[in-house]
Parts: structure tokens; C-alpha cells; sequence
């Protein structure tokens, strides 16, 4: 991938590449070798202190309200000492040895950072505090501190984009460059990610588990875009950017602090995209439909779907993918997931009850009170033939009946045309949402929409109360 004359390469454990080997377990020569190099200069030293001894000085400083830093007792022990004691198997750990007032460096983010944090508590009640952070553990393996940058010397990388958390170890990093003479890279340091209460997003709490997206249908693209977007800013005049325009428009300005993670920007950026699909009608509307009749057949071999076939009339096969097609072309920039695409628009698939809906609404006692006259909607929309049943013979066919019905009950053609949409819709849809009722009829066809305009008829002049049917399901 090239961009500005600059060649990225990708490599890595799973697919190899010029500067391996990529796990830390099969680079421990390399650090080992390179640990012994800060000792032969003098930029490290051998720690022999027990574990004992170090948390009884760790209790000691926390005491004092002091941070658990080393007190380098074994900094002055000679090296040929050092070196016998190391050759005797006697444990220790390599520090390295930091000095009083560490380098700045600037920082592509935050500017100058690193100026010298001298504790004047620890002066006050004359406790000496010294960094010196471990570089070598003493079962020989490395801690972050040596391992990054030995890897990053050797793997040529330019760039560090990590945690603001980790500011505060850059010069003990730079020190060591220094050290071995090597030219470091430039540092950026970005916020952290964070919930709605401000605290830090943990893979040990499942806060970014990737297959809980994948599960919910969410598009690769989509979350790309949602998670390029934090703690960056860019001068498009969108936030739906795919990843050539990512790769375009990437620079090093991003924004200083944490950011807090806001889930309803990838339902926005998922609505934008599933829009953009259905407009394009290509590969990737065809596979977000494949997607959601795959869930649609799932739901329909449960179980819960047959009790005494209850629910018998279901789309099937091609059929069900041309609803499904249909359906989303007009809904899809209200897309989210493909569990929501159904609950939402079930309507459209089976031959759903009528729900228990609160018939106590202003609404519902309107249809009741003009039952007798709205059954002229059941009337008119019978007389529709098969050849004009489309979007525009049936909002044709409903702006009569609101006229000829806002005359006859002294209503204004506003207040007419809301109570005959409420009409078709508790009928129709079932009371669900979703486009406007002459789309909705048009997209479920002529026979099922007189269907369930007969089935609610039957009900208001049987037994009005049978409406409030509850959904077994």
C-alpha cells in the first residue's frame, strides 16, 4: 500500500515477513544480547534484591505517600562482583540506569513533554528515589521497556502511535536509543478509549469484543470507518469515509485526551452505509440481503415458530429474498442490524396476529367510534384492480377516501388522512413501523393487504375486543 511516496508494509507473525521472527518468545537471544551491551557500557546494572526486599521498600514508600520507585542499592556493586555473582546462578534482574533529570522530546501531539519530575516530598523526608525501571526480568525475558525498542530498531519502524499512558516511560525509551546509538522514532500519543462512565475500555471486561459485532451483523466497513474516526480529526465534510479515503486523508493530528465511545455513531455510520448499499444495488446489497434471509430462516425453524402452526403462511426461498430486497430499498437508511431489520418489519415475512396494542389511546377510540364509515376503506381499496395496485394508484386511492370521508364526518382532510393511515397501518402492519402505508401495501401485494383488511373488519364487527389478541410468540 503506497501513499505520498511512502510504501507501507504488512507483515507479522500470522504472514511472516523481512523483519522476523514476530514473536517475542523466538527474539530472546536478540534481547539477552543486546541487555549485555547496556551492561558492558555502564547504561544498565545487575539488581540481586529479593522480592521480599523490594515489596517490604514498596510498603515502606506507599507509607509515605511515595510511588514504590528503586533505591539502587545494588547500583554500586562492582562489576566484577556483578559478573561472579551472575555466573554463580544467583538471580537478579538488568535495570537500567536513568539519570536525574531524563531527556524531553517532542511529541507529535502534546509538543515538548518529558521536562524533569523531581518529587520534592521524597527530598522533604530525605528518601532517595531513582526510575530505574527492569529491562530484563530475572527468567531472562524482557520486559516492554527493552522489547519495544529493540524490536522497533530492528523492524525499521519510523512512527509510534500508542497510549497517553505510556508519555511518562518515553524518555526512560529514548535513553536507550541513545544508549545504543541508535536514532529514535517520532512519538504520538494518543487518548485513551473510554465507556460513558469514563473508564477505560478493557478486553479483560469484554468492552471490544470483535465477534459480538460481527454477530450483531455489523459491517466491516462500517466499524472501520467508526473506529478511524476516534481521536482524529479530519477536514472532509463527512464522517462516512471509506478506507482509500481513510488512507487519503490520514495524518498524525489527533486530539489530545481521552475519548469516550459513543455506540450511537456506529449505528449512524451503519445506516449511512447499508443507504449506500441499496442505492448502488451491487455485491454488497446483494450479501446484506443474503445476510438478513439467512437470519430470517433461522428464526423461522425454531421451534418457537410452530406451536400448533400458529404461524403457517411464511415466505419461503426466492420469494422471501425479493420481500427481503424490496423491503430494505426503502428502509435502509434506518438499518442497523439484521435482528432489528425483522423485529421491526416482521409484518412483511409472515402472517403476524394483530398485537396487543393500548387501545386506550385517542387514536384507537377514534377507529372504533367510526368503525361503520371507515369500513369504506375496505371498500375502495377492494375495488383497486391488480393492474393498479402500485405505489401511486394506492395513494391515488387513499386521498379519495379521505375525501369523500372528511366530508361525510365534518373533518379536515388532515385530521381524516392521519386516521385512515392509523387504520391501515393497525390492519396492515400490524401497528409496526416502517415507509408510508400505500409503500408498504405496495411492496406486500394486493391479496394479503385485503386479507388483513377482512380479518380486522371481521374482528370490529364481531367482537371488537378480539384486536387486542396478545402475539403467543
Amino acid at each position: 500500500m503506497q501513499k505520498s511516496g511512502y510504501t507501507m508494509i504488512l507483515d507479522g507473525p500470522d504472514i511472516g515477513g523481512p523483519y522476523g521472527p514476530y514473536k517475542q518468545s523466538e527474539r530472546t537471544s536478540l534481547y539477552l544480547e543486546h541487555s549485555e551491551k547496556l551492561l558492558q557500557s555502564g547504561h544498565a546494572y545487575r539488581c540481586f534484591c529479593s522480592s521480599e526486599k523490594l515489596n517490604e521498600l514498596a510498603r515502606r514508600r506507599a507509607s509515605l505517600g511515595l510511588p514504590s520507585d528503586y533505591d539502587r542499592t545494588c547500583e554500586g556493586i562492582p562489576v566484577d562482583e556483578s559478573d561472579e555473582r551472575a555466573s554463580a546462578r544467583e538471580a537478579f534482574v538488568v535495570r537500567l540506569r536513568v539519570p536525574a533529570e531524563p531527556p524531553e522530546y517532542v511529541d507529535l501531539v502534546y509538543g515538548l513533554v518529558g521536562k524533569p519530575n523531581r518529587n520534592k516530598k521524597a527530598q522533604k523526608l530525605g528518601e532517595i528515589l531513582y526510575e530505574d525501571p527492569v529491562l530484563l526480568k530475572s527468567d531472562g525475558l524482557p520486559t516492554y521497556h527493552l522489547a519495544n525498542v529493540v524490536d522497533d530498531h530492528h523492524m525499521r519502524i519510523t512512527h509510534v502511535v500508542r497510549a497517553a499512558e505510556w508519555m511518562s516511560s518515553t524518555p526512560k525509551h529514548l535513553l536507550l536509543y541513545n544508549a545504543f546509538g541508535w536514532k529514535p522514532p517520532e512519538f504520538a500519543h494518543v487518548g485513551l478509549l473510554q465507556d460513558s462512565s469514563r473508564q477505560k475500555f478493557s478486553k479483560r471486561k469484554g468492552d471490544l469484543n470483535i465477534q459480538r459485532y460481527e454477530e450483531q451483523g455489523i459491517f466491516p466497513e462500517a466499524l472501520l470507518n467508526y473506529v478511524a474516526l476516534y481521536g482524529w480529526s479530519h477536514t472532509k465534510t463527512s464522517d462516512v469515509m471509506s478506507l482509500s479515503d481513510l488512507v487519503e486523508s490520514f495524518d498524525l493530528k489527533f486530539t489530545r485526551g481521552n475519548t469516550v465511545v459513543e455506540p450511537h455513531k456506529l449505528m449512524y455510520l451503519q445506516r449511512k452505509y447499508a443507504t449506500n448499499y441499496a442505492n448502488e444495488s451491487g455485491p454488497q446489497f446483494e450479501a446484506l440481503v443474503n445476510r438478513i434471509f439467512k437470519k430470517i430462516q433461522q428464526e423461522f425453524e425454531t421451534p418457537s415458530w410452530h406451536p400448533e402452526n400458529a404461524y403457517p403462511h411464511h415466505l419461503l426461498g426466492q420469494e422471501l429474498k425479493a420481500r427481503i430486497a424490496g423491503v430494505l430499498r426503502h428502509t435502509a437508511k434506518n438499518y442497523t442490524t439484521t435482528e432489528d431489520f425483522f423485529n421491526n418489519y416482521e409484518y412483511f415475512f409472515y402472517d403476524a396476529p394483530f398485537p396487543n396494542m393500548d387501545r386506550s389511546g385517542e387514536m384507537h377510540a377514534t377507529c372504533e367510534d367510526l368503525w361503520p364509515k371507515l369500513h369504506l376503506v375496505n371498500v375502495k381499496f377492494h375495488e383497486v384492480l391488480p393492474g393498479n395496485w402500485t405505489d401511486a394508484g394506492l395513494r391515488e386511492t387513499t386521498t379519495a377516501i379521505v375525501n369523500i370521508l372528511s366530508h361525510e364526518l365534518d373533518k379536515s382532510s388532515k385530521e381524516m388522512y392521519k386516521i385512515i393511515q392509523f387504520y391501515l397501518r393497525w390492519g396492515i402492519a400490524r401497528g409496526g413501523s416502517g415507509p408510508a402505508m400505500h409503500t408498504i401495501m405496495a411492496l406486500l401485494g394486493r391479496g394479503i393487504c385485503l386479507q388483513r383488511l377482512d380479518e380486522l373488519a371481521a374482528m370490529m364487527n364481531s367482537n371488537p375486543e378480539k384486536v387486542t389478541e396478545t402475539d403467543p410468540k
